[in-house]
């Protein structure tokens, strides 16, 4: 299984350092949203030709791992 780090980078220069697929200007951010709205991997692809399916996976673990690494806020324990 391909790991997350082959297909996404951080660059300063590019859309203010988030993390985006590599050679585009696509963010992890935005593809997750994307599918966090309803939208399938395929329409995502279909949408946007640039990406390729593994990209999209990747940008689910990045995604994953992010969000395991980060502590909730206080706000959304209070929520719970």
């Amino acid at each position: 299984m391909e790991d997350w780090r082959s297909r996404i980078t951080v660059d300063p220069e590019v859309l203010a350092g988030k993390p985006v697929i590599k050679g585009t200007r696509m963010a992890v951010e935005f593809i997750v949203e994307l599918l966090a709205n309803g939208w399938t991997i395929e329409e995502v692809l279909e949408n946007y030709p640039q990406l390729k399916r593994e990209d999209v996976i990747a940008a689910l673990k990045y995604a994953a791992e992010v969000s395991k690494e980060a502590r909730p806020s206080r706000d959304l324990q209070a929520k719970t």
